[in-house]
């Protein structure tokens, strides 16, 4: 049986590192397109919500951007207590750029806090920005470097793409993040392997919500943020719509360096915690079965192998040996292009086991706060699943 597992376990290595889109190499990079002809409007929507500690670094950025068209920035104000929009408007005073503050009226029923406030956010940039043939859609703790909307646009027109993400290079300082945040995005580009996503004949899709570049026309044509208004993992859902339009338009995700870096702190441990139990249950669509497989599959895929070798002296199975050094090295191999992405070490794949530990324990969680009617927590709001 021991030796039935392990070999198992290796086969799973092997479809995961041959057949699973090649999500491990971490090769999505955002490059540097040829400018266009002309210069796109731009119209940019950043839902905000108590986010004092961040948002004047985001809205200088915005300022600072060296983008040559016309850019229009909108933060969306969703009901903040902590002087956002105040500390907004003094980081862009001065710039020649204007900041517009929208006023966000109370969440109705039916709807998630962040997609409420980019609907009106959209609703603003009607009227405000009637000729932008784009809309970036970023949050307030997300500082772009200057070039990036500018390469963002290039890569979108030469490759006339409706939607252009870049997953932003998250917060890695401390013990607990410089172990659990690459294990996050490893994580991340399994689920959504991003060479799948971003190949017009597959069926995958994904995005990464703090920083999308979509075309106007292609939210509309969707019928805006009312029509995944629900969704809790709203960026991968607006990705899936945006590709499954008729006729077929073509996204791209990739991953950032400096181009896109989060200010959000991970050096806590329940930081880490909650951003992942948030949504984790919800990615499993609530279903006790599904949980159950995945820790059932983690287990197998992320824990056995090790264990295998570490008990080796109470089983003595020289083949089980074999094929468990086969499934660690290949774990390794995988996830050495995302270690290496956050300045880590190599040896500190030897931790994804213990990382995958933790992250099953989150899923866990996810789901007995859903249960208990505690899901989606987030800036003061609880979202229950649908129906519950």
């Amino acid at each position: 049986m021991l030796t039935f597992i392990a070999f198992a376990t290796l086969a799973a290595w092997g479809w995961l590192t041959l057949l699973r889109g090649d999500f491990w190499r971490a090769s999505e990079r955002l490059g540097d397109p040829p400018a266009p002809e002309a210069w796109p409007d731009i119209v940019a929507v950043i839902p905000a919500r108590d986010e004092a500690e961040t948002i004047g670094a985001v809205i200088r950025a915005h300022m600072a951007a060296d983008y040559p068209g016309k850019l229009t920035v909108i933060l969306a104000d969703d009901g903040s207590s902590d002087g956002t929009a105040d500390i907004a408007l003094a980081a862009a005073a001065g710039d020649e750029r204007a900041l517009d503050v929208v006023t966000v009226p109370p969440l109705p029923d039916g709807w998630t806090g962040k997609l409420w406030a980019v609907e009106n956010g959209l609703e603003r940039a009607k009227e405000i920005a009637p000729d932008a043939k784009y809309v970036l859609l970023t949050d307030a703790d997300i500082v772009l470097s200057r070039d990036t909307l500018a390469r963002l646009v290039s890569k979108a027109e030469k490759e006339n793409l409706a939607l252009a993400s870049l997953m932003a290079r998250l917060d890695s300082r401390g013990p607990w993040a410089s172990f659990l945040i690459p294990a996050f995005v490893y994580f991340f580009q399994k689920l959504y392997p991003f060479p799948r996503a971003n190949d017009p004949d597959d069926n995958m899709a994904a995005a990464a919500g703090g920083c999308m570049l979509a075309r106007r026309a292609a939210i509309e044509a969707i019928g805006g943020m009312g029509a995944i208004r629900t969704a809790l993992i709203d960026d991968c859902t607006f990705a899936k719509a945006v590709k499954d339009l008729t006729p077929a338009t073509r996204i791209w995700i990739g991953l950032a360096r400096d181009e896109a870096v989060s200010l959000r702190d991970n050096r806590e441990l329940s930081s880490i915690w909650n951003m992942v139990a948030r949504t984790a249950y919800a990615q499993l669509d609530y279903s006790p079965l599904m949980l159950a497989g995945t820790a059932l599959g983690m287990a197998l895929i992320y824990l056995a192998p090790p264990l295998i070798i570490l008990t080796l002296f109470s089983h003595w199975n020289l083949a089980a040996l074999a094929y468990a050094a086969g499934a660690c090295a290949l774990m390794g191999y995988t996830y050495w292009p995302t270690l290496r992405l956050y300045g880590r070490a190599p040896w500190e794949a030897a931790l994804l086991p213990v990382a995958a530990g933790f992250y099953s324990a989150m899923t866990v969680s996810s789901a007995l706060r859903h249960e208990q009617g505690q899901g989606g927590q987030w800036k003061g709001r609880t979202y229950s699943r649908p129906g519950a």
